[in-house]
């Protein structure tokens, strides 16, 4: 009986598979019928409905339509262009976009006939397109892969324990009438409290939403280091940073200015944790950074802060002093807060007057009078240093010293009966000195006020569950700065090796400090107009080592890192 369905009657691909003997050709005309009645590509019916190995239906798809067949098993995923992976393009042509190579972008299809797949990515990218044919089922899975991996921060939410999270803003910024929820798109509203709850269990200190061109990146700082933590779909960013702009009560109409606001995040009755927001305009979109205000976290426990026995020693002396003035110094981020209260909650006893003036105040402490400075309104450092005096203070806290009135207040505030600690932004100790001789001070009031100066960095800590040894040559470590004499009795450094229980090797962070009480030939050097040199090789004769030499003797105690010692300080 002649076959009523002869392979001259398919078309192309049809034929040349039912020539080669892969399909029945009756079977092969029905798919094809079937694809035409339901628009349906017929290279999806083939790989679904045929038992054609898919690599011998790519193969054959690719010289009946003359074009490049591509083995997806050897593609490495990270090099997906997640800047053009826009959804609804891959969705409705079942393409994705592979590689971009300069202004070429290699884009995968498992159907040779989708012609117009190529014409839209290169419309909506502005790239040259060259398309690649592959396997179906395997374009198929990437293609879910890669759009889950893109929002994978939005899935699986319902078991992290949102039910009784409670979001609000401080209750000074509260206004009437406004909905905290803000923006009603439950997918960002989840990412965005996940994306806070993350940054918390990771411990991080700063989150940062990033857009650019062609990508939205988001990192979190942990243990003073930025790293990338994902990458949402472009298209999501101005939804996204508008929700975090709302819950921080920042004009979400208003893109052109810079904006601060705030956002407590309520994880129980017991515990709520505060996000200092700020948006900065950039040429593609806002730029956010949050910085996680965890009062919780911050361990103000003397012992862990990581004073060698004299610095503690010189710091608690100066704490027990009935008037005069501690300064601590360092660039943001070094942990000066956390120092300037370790002190407060010793001093902080019932006998006591304790006022803070913050911008703003960071860690919560009950029994102490803190006040966030608000220099729009004139609730300025220097207003509130007035106010305070007048209100029989014992201890005041200044969170920085920026101009001469403040500093002039607060050496008026040490000299007439009251302790004073306060910030400043310099590298050292010695220069904390200098700093505010060029500042105006007069050079009779540094000396007659100033007990202690604590220059501080922060340091990440080896992870002790796999830190491994290291050995350098002896030249190398004279170069470092340990002595002759440290070197002859055998140097024992250890570097990061990187563990489930750690980040890169390193866990936590601990203090590297100098301390510099000012002693009488330190005085009489600032009152002699010395330099912050003199004053630095005086200090180094009485014993106050630099915090270059503080850093090796961590190095040394296997706290921490030659590597990550060599980071923080100069040698």
């Amino acid at each position: 009986m002649q076959n009523p369905y002869p392979s001259a009657r398919l078309p192309g691909l049809a034929r040349r598979l039912a020539d080669a003997g892969l399909a029945d050709s009756a079977h092969i005309s029905a798919l094809v019928d079937e694809a035409v009645e339901k628009q349906t590509p017929l290279v999806a019916l083939l790989a679904t409905r045929t038992n054609i190995p898919e690599d011998r239906l790519a193969e054959a798809a690719g010289e009946e339509f003359g074009l490049p067949v591509f083995d997806l098993d050897a593609f490495d995923r990270d090099l997906l262009p997640k800047e053009h992976m826009i959804e609804p393009l891959v969705r409705k042509h079942h393409a994705l976009p592979l590689l971009q190579r300069g202004n070429r972008l290699h884009v995968a299809i498992s159907d040779p006939t989708n012609l117009s797949a190529g014409d839209e990515f290169k419309f909506a990218t502005g790239l040259a397109v060259e398309t690649l044919l592959v396997e179906h089922h395997k374009l198929e899975r990437l293609i879910e892969d890669s759009l889950s991996a893109a929002m994978s921060m939005m899935d699986d939410l319902d078991d992290d324990g949102f039910a009784d999270l409670a979001i609000s803003v401080a209750e000074e910024e509260n206004q009437p009438g406004e909905d905290v929820q803000g923006i009603d798109d439950a997918p960002v509203v989840r990412f965005v409290n996940k994306l806070m709850l993350d940054a918390i269990r990771r411990k991080a200190s700063d989150l940062h939403l990033e857009p650019f061109e062609k990508d939205f990146r988001i990192r979190f700082r942990i243990d003073g280091m930025l790293y990338d933590v994902g990458h949402p779909p472009l298209t999501l960013a101005p939804r996204i940073i508008a929700r975090v702009k709302v819950m921080s009560r920042m004009d979400i109409a208003e893109r052109r200015v810079p904006q601060d606001g705030r956002i407590k995040l309520k994880l129980s009755r017991t515990r709520a944790i505060d996000f200092r927001v700020n948006s900065l305009p950039t040429l593609y979109g806002e730029k956010i950074v949050m910085r996680v205000l965890d009062s919780d976290a911050a361990n103000i426990n003397i012992d862990v802060l990581g004073f060698e026995d004299t610095q503690k020693k010189n710091y608690l002396e100066a704490l027990g002093r009935p008037y005069g003035m501690i300064l601590v110094t360092g660039p943001t981020g070094s942990g000066k807060t956390v120092t300037l209260y370790t002190g407060l909650s010793i001093l902080n006893t019932t006998d006591r007057n304790i006022s803070t003036a913050e911008d703003p105040a960071e860690i919560n402490m009950p029994g102490v009078n803190q006040v966030n400075v608000h220099p729009r309104i004139g609730l300025t450092f220097a207003n509130v240093l007035r106010a305070f005096l007048r209100q029989d203070p014992d201890v005041i806290m200044v969170g920085e010293i920026r101009d001469l009135e403040t500093a002039e207040i607060a050496i008026k505030a040490a000299q007439t009966g009251h302790l004073v600690l306060s910030t400043l932004h310099t590298n050292d100790a010695p220069q904390t000195l200098t700093r505010l001789a060029n500042m105006g001070v007069p050079p009779y009031n540094i000396a007659s006020s100033i007990l202690l100066i604590i220059a501080q960095r922060l340091a990440r800590r080896l992870c002790p569950a796999c830190k491994a040894p290291e050995e350098l040559p002896e030249d190398v470590l004279r170069t470092e700065g340990f002595t002759d004499d440290e070197i002859a009795a055998g140097v024992s450094l250890f570097h990061p090796v990187g563990c489930d229980q750690c980040t890169g090797g390193y866990k936590g962070r601990v203090g590297i400090y100098q301390v510099l009480p000012v002693s009488e030939d330190i005085k009489r050097l600032i009152l002699e107009g010395g330099n912050s040199m003199q004053l630095a090789q005086q200090a180094d004769r009485e014993g106050a080592a630099d915090l270059r030499r503080a850093g090796l003797m961590k190095a040394l105690a296997g706290v921490t890192s030659l590597e990550e010692v060599n980071r923080v300080t100069t040698n």
